[in-house]
This record gives structure tokens, sequence and C-alpha cells, in this order.
């Protein structure tokens, strides 16, 4: 067994935000002996051809998905201050040809559905129409239930939690990261006992943007030219240096204590 495969790097694709170009991420696979690699990049399958081809090629599974935002209504009006502008989002992961068209119409209908001055979402209605032959991930610290718990609202977490498990029937999963945010440790409690409560299952993720933890800093410098931010700024949006590109053996000691989450990769 390959232990864990990852489900959601993001490519030099999730524009001014991501610095893996695929063929190095590939090869850091390929390297560890990975049997698959996923890709979910921002709101966006720029990659995806590309992707496919160059992993099929080093004999590597390709896994597409996408990272999507989507507007979801507040549960019991739970108001959004400014730091949460931005939307909320899932990992979508296309199972089959009929699943990569869904991906592929979702997004089309994010960017085009817009007037140009937000970023590009789409409604839980719109998900739903395009639900079939599509796995979905929670969406970690960015997802809706990981901010519902965050803000101390278990009710609202379970009502978007059983909300998603009726869009995707057996193919929604529990998405656990620990990158060591703080945001990350105050979910994960009830992340796990909605899952288990539910009946849903659990799956470990990474989300590397870039390849090696010594990469953090220049990565840091990228992400505040794209905010329009300075390094010096602690309001900015901050990543760690955890959000590398992790081996195998690092992911399964980092989650050793939860190996179902572990065998989740696998499955999917």
């Amino acid at each position: 067994m390959p232990g864990y495969v990852h489900l959601r790097a993001h490519s030099a694709y999730s524009l001014l935000e991501g610095a893996l170009q695929l063929g190095k991420m590939i090869d850091l696979a390929v390297a560890d002996a990975q049997p698959a690699l996923g890709i979910a990049d921002r709101n966006n399958l720029f990659g995806a051809l590309e992707f496919s081809e160059k992993a099929s090629g080093k004999g590597l599974q390709p896994i597409v998905g996408t990272s999507l935002s989507v507007e979801f209504e507040e549960p019991n009006q739970l108001a959004r201050p400014a730091a949460r502008a931005v939307l909320p989002s899932l990992v979508l992961i296309a199972t089959s040809e009929d699943g990569y068209t869904n991906l592929s119409r979702l997004v089309s209908h994010a960017w085009l559905s817009g007037d140009g001055t937000s970023d590009p979402c789409v409604s839980v209605d719109k998900l739903a129409e395009l639900s079939g032959d599509i796995i979905a991930l929670t969406g970690g610290p960015e997802g809706p239930v990981d901010r519902q718990l965050v803000a101390r609202n278990l009710s609202g977490a379970r009502e978007i939690m059983e909300r998603l498990a009726r869009i995707f029937p057996d193919r929604l999963y529990v998405e656990l990261q620990r990158h060591g945010t703080e945001a990350e440790r105050i979910a994960e409690a009830g992340l796990v006992t909605l899952a288990y409560e539910m009946g849903l299952p659990l799956v470990a993720t990474n989300q590397p943007f870039f390849a090696r933890r010594d990469d953090f800093a220049a990565h840091d410098a990228l992400i505040c030219i794209a905010q329009g931010r300075m390094v010096l700024d602690d309001q900015r949006r901050q990543l760690t240096e955890e959000h590398y590109f992790k081996s195998r053996a690092e992911m399964m000691e980092l989650f050793s204590d939860l190996p179902e989450a572990l065998a989740s990769t696998v499955e999917i």
C-alpha cells in the first residue's frame, strides 16, 4: 500500500499563489514512489491537460480536481466579518469523464456568472445541479464547515455538512489538515465529531504551495505581491513552512493517529 496520496497540490496555475511548476511537482512525486497525484488549483482547470499528459508519461496516475469557491448562506445568520470576505471553497475531484465535464461546467459558470469585480464562485444550487461523478472534500481551513467551527458555531457547521452530504451522497470526505495553524487546531475536534456522528469518512490532506521548507520565504514574498502588502504586515494572509510538498512517510507520521484518514487518500 502506498500509505498516502496527495489530492490537492497547488501548481503555478494557482495564479499568484502556487509556486510549483507541474514538471517539478511530478518529479517530486515520482522520486517518492508515489503512485498517483492530485492537483486542485484555485478556481480553474488550466493545468489539467498538461498535468495529465506529463503525469501519465512518468507512470503517475493523474487525479484532476479544483479548489472552487462556493457561495453559502450563513447558517443562523452568522455575521461575516471583513476578515472572512473571501468565500469558502471546496475541493472537487472528477471521478470520470462525465465528472470532468461537470467540473468544467462549474468552473466556466463561476467565471462567466460574475460581474468581474469579485472572485469567481458558484452557488450551492449550481453545485448540486452539476455534482454528478464528483468527489468533494470539505475544503480544510478554507472550507465552509471549518469556518463555522472556528467561529464556535457547531450547529452551523452541522447544517452545512448535512447539506453537502445530500449533494454528494457517498462522495463527501471530511478533510483534516495539519500545517500547524490555529484554525486547524480549533476545527479538528469538531470535524472528527461530525464525521463520526454522520458516518462520513475522514481524509488527511496536505496543501503544498512550494517544494521544500526552504522555499517558504520566497513564497511568502509571492503572497505579499499578490495582495499588494508588505512582508512585515501581520494582518495579511500568511501560510506556514509546513505548506511544502511532503513525502508519503512524512504524511503517514503526521497522521499516524488517524490511519483511516490516510487510507481514504488511497481509496480516492
